[in-house]
């Protein structure tokens, strides 16, 4: 019998797909010279490489940590039109958003994304009427085209059966509307795939340390592999820098005399078991312009977010006790006591968002994508939301397309040419897939559990059926990696080899839900590091 530890990487198997090796990597990475090299693999940069790649260019990835191992694993989840941005007027923002949103969950990936019902509590003495909500939640759903359903206000017994540790207590009414959630890290990562597939060669943990000139202009980078040690650098007509919080420090090495184009602001959360299910999410207003939420996903509750000007290294960027006190205080506005127990926190996380740089209040400040060019051609992008992520990746090729010069606008295929909704891998139906698996994704091995049906359904979409496939070849690979968990050992193979895992964190923390949910034991995280070990 195979044992987990003996467990064969998918590329001793003929025309398995497995990627190619670090060093093969490493190789192809120093020796050809690309038309873009993005230094940054959260999402920003992963959408600009996905576009750059569909469009014919030559596209080179690299990122200093995992892909999405920062601010874009540390978002709230939500694919949203930004409710409180009607606050502050931006309507046609919150429409393009919405037309985004929509894209993303109904064409670009329905496997990977969830409608979400969202219940906004009016209470006695709040911020906000009953009537005033009532009216921005119609017009939001009214600027997403009625998509979601039509935003109306319901009674706080009936938003009590779908919420049940919603606190009723001087409760008026409920306003209704909807959006969209996701698991940020598994988007992000199918981005870099679908990034791949056309074209794009992409390495996580190769840090940069210096960048190349030719007469003064950026002309690639000097990198070292964070697993070896080993150093090389990379050739590129353009070089982008999207390094979210690292920016200016990226900037520096370009021109020691650059000035700040950025602050970021911190934003925390909470994850807790769920004490019973919840059939909607909670979207409480603090004040006139903050909204604390309180979300189910992955079968737990997310609570945050916090939202103040940070100052320190980026790499720094921790939850306080003073975040968690600020967090649970917030959300008692509108959740029962007994679902707020710190006994049922399992993990807290924090990101940074980029704002432009400027005075006032970063919880007024709009998410705009902040695009400078340096004194060495190299172009710095920055900001935007997880939302508008498509968008973002448009906004910069054409940006790349309008340089001085135009280094690259005669060899890349205009971005008004090119189909306006790739769907990522995997698009699929989950529901189908999930029932695919369940009717023979165990043979010959045992039934697959419903739960881990629909885990794999909608976190990998149609390419579920290669785990399944890993499962039933080898019965080890089958089990459970944690009972109270749905996956299974198969992902970590896959992870692996599919997946540019590296290091029990990428597994456990951004391509499984195993650290969110608090189950990422000793014994775990041993036993994945063996896999990973195995397969080099």
């Amino acid at each position: 019998m195979t044992t987990l530890q003996s467990v064969p990487a998918l590329g001793t198997h003929p025309a398995s797909g497995s990627l190619p090796s670090r060093a093969e990597t490493r190789e192809q990475l120093s020796k050809a010279t690309y038309d873009l090299l993005v230094i940054g693999g959260g999402i920003l940069g992963i959408s600009t490489a996905w576009h750059a790649a569909q469009s014919g260019l030559r596209v080179a990835l690299v990122d200093a940590g995992d892909f999405a191992g920062a601010t874009s694993s540390a978002s709230s989840k939500l694919l949203h039109g930004g409710l409180r941005y009607l606050q502050t007027g931006a309507v046609k923002l919150v429409a393009e958003n919405h037309f985004e949103r929509r894209a993303v969950s109904r064409q670009v990936a329905p496997h990977l994304a969830n409608p979400l019902t969202f219940y906004l509590p009016v209470y006695k003495g709040g911020p906000h009427g009953a009537a005033k909500l009532g009216a921005g939640v119609f017009a939001y759903s009214a600027l997403s085209a009625f998509g979601d359903g039509v935003g109306h206000v319901i009674s706080p017994s009936r938003a009590a059966r779908d919420v049940p540790e919603l606190r009723t207590d001087n409760l008026k009414a409920v306003a209704v509307y909807g959006d969209d959630q996701m698991n940020d890290a598994r988007m992000a990562l199918m981005t870099v795939r679908a990034a791949v597939d056309a074209g794009a060669v992409v390495l996580n943990h190769a840090a940069v340390t210096g960048l190349r000139f030719t007469k003064g202009r950026v002309t690639g980078a000097e990198l070292e592999d964070r697993q070896d040690g080993s150093e090389f650098g990379v050739n590129a007509r353009l070089v982008l820098n999207a390094t979210g919080p690292w920016v200016d420090h990226l900037r520096k090495l370009e021109d020691p005399a650059s000035a700040p184009s950025i602050r970021l602001s911190k934003g925390a959360h909470l994850v807790l078991r769920r004490t019973r299910p919840w059939k909607a999410a909670l979207a409480t207003p603090i004040d006139k312009y903050r909204i604390t939420f309180a979300l189910p996903w992955e079968d737990m509750l997310l609570l945050g977010t916090t939202d103040e000007e940070y100052e320190g290294d980026p790499a720094d960027v921790a939850v306080t006790e003073k975040d968690t006190a600020q967090i649970l205080d917030e959300a008692a506005f509108s959740v029962r006591d007994q679902q707020l127990s710190r006994d049922l926190i399992t993990y807290s996380f924090a990101g940074l968002r980029v704002l432009p740089g400027g005075p006032g209040d970063t919880s007024k400040a709009k998410r705009e994508t902040v695009v400078t060019e340096g004194r060495g051609g190299m172009l710095s992008v920055a900001g935007g939301k997880w939302t508008t992520f498509r968008h973002i990746g448009r906004t910069v090729m054409n940006k790349l397309a309008e340089l001085p010069g135009h280094p690259l606008g005669e060899d890349m295929e205009p971005m008004a040419r090119l189909p306006k909704k790739v769907p990522l891998p995997g698009i699929a139906n989950p529901n189908a897939v999930a029932h695919r698996l369940l009717v023979d994704g165990g043979t010959p091995g045992p039934r697959m559990p419903a739960d881990t049906a629909r885990h794999l359904a909608t976190h990998y979409g149609s390419l579920s059926f290669d785990i399944a496939r890993l499962a039933n070849e080898n019965p080890a690979l089958a089990e459970r990696i944690h009972p109270d968990a749905p996956e299974i050992w198969a992902q970590v193979a896959y992870a692996r080899d599919r997946e540019w895992a590296e290091t029990a964190d990428d597994v456990l923390r951004r391509r499984t839900t195993l650290t969110i949910r608090g189950l990422a034991t000793d014994g775990i995280r041993a036993r994945v590091e063996d896999m990973l070990a195995d397969g080099r």
